[in-house]
C-alpha cells in the first residue's frame, strides 16, 4: 500500500509515520514545505520517502500525485495554530483550502481515487451552549476564529469532491490533542515548557499564561493517529466523526497536573499574559465519540495524566 502523508514534519504527521512504520505492506511518502523544521522526523528521514512542496503550487502537486499514485492519502498538511488565523487570515484561508483543493485536483485530473482522511478540527463547532455538550456531529457550526471557518471549508471540499467525483473522502474532526514534539506555542506544550525551562534555570519561576477557564477534550497524539488509520479503514466516505476522548477539563486543571510533576511547584507563580489572551475564544469543546467507537472500536489508551508526563520530559530533555 502506498501512503502519502501531507504535512509529515508536523506534530502529528511525525506520530503518524511511526505508526505507519510499525505496519507490514505499507510503504510511506511524506511531503512538506520547503524550509520547513525537520526536527520531529530527523530520526524518520531515512524510512520513508520524502518530498518538499508547496501544496498551493498545482502544478508540483499533480507530479507529485502522478509519481506516487498513492492508496491512501492523510491530508494533515495546515495552518492549524489558531491565534495566528487572526494575524493571518488570509495565510489561513489560503494554505488550508487552496492546498487542498490543489490535491482534490490533481487527483481528479490523474484520475487517481484513494482514501483521502482528512484532518477537520472542533474549532469548527466554534461558539457551543453548555447544553449542547458533548457535542455530536449534528451540532450546528458556529466558527469563532479564521482557522475554524477554514477546517469547515475543508470538509466542505471533502464532502463535494466525494458528492460529484465520488472521493473517497473521510471526513475527521478532531478534538484537542497532544503529546511529545507538540510545538511550544501550543498551550499544553508552551505550560510544559516554561516549567522545563524554569527547572533549568532559563526564566524566572513565573508562567504566562492566557485564558485559563477554557474547557478542552483532549487525546493523546498517539491514540489520535491510530484513530486516523481506523478512520481510512472503515468510516463511511462523506460522513463527518468526532475524534476525541469524551471528558473536558480547564485548562487551569492541565496547567495544575503539570505543576504537580515540578519538584518547583511551590515556588512558580502563574501571570496572565494579555498578549495570550484571544479575540474570541471558544468555552467548552467536550466532543461524543460515540459515531466513530461504533465504526471502528478506537477508544484512547493512553491516560490523559501519562501524556502530559511524557510532554514534561520532552522540554525538559531539549537543550
Amino acid at each position: 500500500m502506498r501512503v502519502l502523508v501531507t504535512g509529515v514534519a508536523g506534530f502529528v504527521g511525525s506520530h503518524l509515520v511511526e505508526y505507519l512504520l510499525r505496519k507490514e505492506d505499507v510503504q510511506i511518502y511524506g511531503v512538506d514545505r520547503p524550509n520547513v523544521r525537520k526536527d520531529n522526523i530527523s530520526n524518520l528521514m531515512n524510512k520513508f520517502d520524502y518530498t518538499e512542496i508547496e501544496l498551493t503550487d498545482m502544478t508540483s502537486v499533480q507530479g507529485v500525485i502522478r509519481d506516487i499514485i498513492p492508496d491512501k492519502i492523510f491530508h494533515l498538511a495546515a495552518q492549524s495554530f489558531v491565534p495566528n488565523s487572526w494575524k493571518a487570515p488570509a495565510e489561513t484561508l489560503s494554505s488550508n483550502i487552496l492546498g487542498e483543493l490543489n490535491l482534490f485536483e490533481a487527483l481528479r485530473l490523474e484520475d487517481i481515487r484513494p482514501v483521502i482522511q482528512i484532518a477537520g478540527s472542533s474549532e469548527e463547532y466554534g461558539l457551543v451552549f453548555p447544553k449542547e455538550t458533548p457535542i455530536k456531529e449534528t451540532n450546528p457550526f458556529r466558527p469563532l476564529s479564521t482557522y475554524g471557518v477554514s477546517k469547515i471549508a475543508q470538509e466542505m471540499l471533502g464532502y463535494q469532491y466525494y458528492k460529484s467525483y465520488n472521493f473517497k473522502t473521510v471526513l475527521t474532526r478532531a478534538f484537542n490533542h497532544t503529546g511529545p514534539r507538540r510545538g511550544e506555542q501550543f498551550v499544553t506544550s508552551n505550560f510544559a515548557k516554561q516549567i522545563a525551562d524554569i527547572e533549568k534555570g532559563k526564566q524566572p519561576p513565573v508562567i504566562k499564561v492566557g485564558n485559563l477557564e477554557a474547557k478542552r477534550d483532549f487525546t493523546d497524539v498517539r491514540d489520535m493517529v491510530k484513530a486516523y488509520w481506523l478512520a481510512s479503514e472503515k468510516c463511511d466516505y462523506g460522513m463527518p466523526y468526532n475524534v476525541c476522548s469524551g471528558v473536558a477539563g480547564s485548562i487551569k486543571e492541565i496547567l495544575d497536573i503539570l505543576l504537580s510533576y515540578s519538584t518547583m511547584k511551590d515556588k512558580i507563580t502563574i501571570e496572565e499574559d494579555p498578549e495570550r489572551m484571544r479575540p474570541s475564544d471558544v468555552p467548552i469543546l467536550q466532543g461524543d465519540c460515540t459515531k466513530f467507537k461504533e465504526y471502528t472500536g478506537w477508544k484512547p489508551s493512553i491516560l490523559f495524566t501519562d501524556t502530559l508526563k511524557d510532554l514534561l520530559e520532552y522540554w525538559r530533555s531539549k537543550e
